[in-house]
């Protein structure tokens, strides 16, 4: 019997083929999350230390490892549900996996930047740390980049289950709807035509955890939360307002575009309609995307220095 054959989970084993590649970006995201750790700890080894003090922080409480459980629960689950969509259920699993994955990295992202930055301020631990040779900036840029690293960190294992997911879906489709056995290329093609959308929730969900930096120097974690909420349901829904047939009323034109002047326009990391769709996010798309996402986080640390210079710590 040809190994392609075998039986895995009810379904031919041709779904595992392609996971070489997921292994590979695996190896080389964790690579590459090791060699910015190694370059920032030569250039400014005071943030560093605080980044992976907070990192290290992040990851050792239960939140982190329950909010890994739920998405590797849903997205083990998402393939085996009947979404009853005449044969478009994958573009569901895609849609579903990605929003799941970015929104628990939001949530931990949120929870870390207040348990480390407001809690630390309100029970006076920030003072301690800033009373040895540590500036206000380099605590500041220090809590952002150990935030990012456990969301990091979850973007790497559930990315790499989640795009596993994609590929086993279409042959199981393909066996529920008793189509012909679908090839490893086709898997391929549908994790690939997904695997930019992680790249992009990874964009929104940094922009986030940068934005909930800033607010965290000044309000608890509940406002926060609160906050981070607005800026996310806005983020999404202007872009949409401004582009429906609502959008041409003069006062709502007027709205969006005041809106889309101060709230980050996060439906640009959405590759929802290029889901629906089945079509490619061009790499110029990306970078395009990459260069918003650096000028946001730049505002947000911005705005953090400057609401943390004066802060009374004491």
């Amino acid at each position: 019997m040809d190994a392609s054959q075998l039986a895995l989970f009810g379904v031919s084993s041709v779904w595992l083929r392609p996971l070489w590649m997921v292994a590979l970006g695996f190896a080389a995201g964790a690579a590459g999350l090791a060699i910015l750790g190694l370059v920032v700890r030569q250039i400014v080894p005071k943030v560093a230390a605080i980044a992976r003090t907070t990192a290290k922080e992040a990851m050792s409480q239960p939140l982190f490892y329950v909010l890994l459980a739920i998405g590797v629960v849903g997205l083990v689950l998402f393939p085996f549900i009947p979404y009853n969509t005449l044969g478009e259920d994958i573009k569901m699993v895609k849609d579903e996996g990605l929003t799941l994955i970015m929104v628990l990295s939001v949530i931990l992202a949120l929870w870390t930047a207040s348990v480390s930055i407001a809690d630390e301020i309100e029970g006076r631990t920030a003072l301690t740390l800033l009373s040895k040779p540590v500036g206000r900036r380099e605590f500041i840029l220090g809590k952002f980049l150990g935030v990012l690293v456990p969301v990091a960190v979850m973007f790497l294992i559930l990315g790499a289950i989640f795009l596993a997911s994609v590929s086993y879906k279409v042959v199981y489709d393909a066996r529920e709807t008793g189509q012909a056995e679908p090839g490893w290329l086709m898997c391929k093609a549908e994790m690939l035509q997904v695997a930019p959308g992680l790249v992009l929730s990874f964009m929104e969900a940094t922009v986030l955890a940068a934005i909930s930096v800033a607010i965290s120097t000044r309000l608890p974690m509940l406002a926060n939360l609160v906050i981070c909420a607005v800026i996310y349901v806005l983020g999404h829904l202007v872009p949409s307002l401004a582009a429906s047939s609502v959008g041409q009323v003069e006062f709502v034109r007027f709205i969006a575009n005041l809106l889309s002047a101060i709230i980050p326009l996060l439906e640009y990391f959405n590759i929802s309609a290029a889901i629906s769709t089945g079509s490619a996010v061009p790499l110029k798309y990306l970078a395009t995307s990459g260069l918003y996402c650096l000028l946001l986080c730049s505002v947000a640390m911005l705005v953090a220095l400057l609401l943390f210079e004066d802060r009374d710590l004491a």
